[in-house]
């Protein structure tokens, strides 16, 4: 059993045979966040939102200078169907996931959620996936529910930034296909980009019928290459992509299978499960 008491700005703890005098701060120097009206409101499966969140936040930007990547970018669109798409990037790397449109999302502004933010709500939601998260939202402001009346509320200041119409970088013309298993090509990259400097960390990715070959040249540590089965029928073509950035979108991918869209050897590529998965990547090359 533990007794906490409070006098004279102290708090004093007992549990047993311990005991702790702590010193306190004024209740009136802590924080209030305003929230002000928050008109839009609509629920997510808990388990869903802790999806979105694990297939996009990877590709949000630490950059403290370009603070409007800091974040997600959640927004409605009603292209063909009505979708909410949750977005991240970087500048080298662009993570999507789009789900149907929950009712009362309607009209919702355009939102970035801070990264900090992101990452409590993502270990607040390992306790209640079995449950729906209620998500209030204006302008400004965003709060999460999750457990109903009683339940945990995390309130958060949004980003106030414009997000890039990162749309533009979607290749929509790449008439290479390369199919292949993502945890090959994981174990693949991580073998021979052991080699590669820390800086770039560069692998050269060369493609011909149904081969794939990952190569890496360092002036200091050697060589390295390995040769994979997979299905291309495409013009030959080499690429380069930073190691890490790939290895993170393919941790992403739980399929036998996985489909790189290439275009050519300074073109963005097109990273997905298939033409009905939720979550879509796109990586910019480097030059290898």
């Amino acid at each position: 059993q533990v007794s906490l008491t409070t006098s004279d700005n102290r708090l004093e703890v007992k549990a047993g045979r311990s005991n702790f005098k702590l010193p306190t701060l004024p209740r009136d120097d802590f924080p209030v966040i305003v929230e002000g009206d928050l008109p839009t409101s609509f629920e997510l499966p808990a388990r869903v939102l802790a999806e979105l969140i694990d297939r996009t936040r990877f590709a949000i930007s630490t950059e403290e200078t370009r603070y409007y990547l800091n974040g997600i970018f959640l927004h409605v669109t009603d292209e063909n169907e009505p979708l909410l798409k949750a977005a991240a990037t970087d500048g080298h790397r662009l993570a999507r996931f789009t789900l149907s449109r929950p009712e009362g999302a309607a009209g919702m502004p355009d939102v970035i959620v801070p990264r900090k933010a992101v990452g409590e709500l993502r270990k607040l939601l390992e306790e209640a996936l079995d449950g729906n998260v209620l998500i209030d939202l204006s302008a400004s402001k965003i709060r999460f529910t999750m457990g109903g009346e009683g339940g945990v509320v995390l309130t958060s200041k949004l980003i106030d930034g414009t997000f890039p119409d990162y749309s533009r970088v979607i290749p929509t013309g790449n008439d290479k296909l390369l199919k292949v298993d993502p945890k090959l090509l994981f174990s693949g990259v991580d073998r021979v980009a052991t080699i590669a400097t820390e800086k770039t960390r560069a692998v050269k990715i060369g493609l011909d019928q149904d081969r794939v070959t990952l190569s890496v040249t360092s002036p200091d540590n050697g060589t390295a290459a390995e040769e994979l089965a997979a299905e291309y029928r495409a013009d030959a073509l080499e690429i380069g992509f930073n190691a890490n950035y790939l290895k993170d979108i393919l941790g992403q991918i739980d399929a036998d299978t996985v489909e790189l869209h290439l275009a050519d050897a300074g073109a963005p590529t097109l990273i997905r499960e298939n033409e009905a998965s939720p979550a879509l990547y796109v990586l910019m090359p480097m030059r290898v």
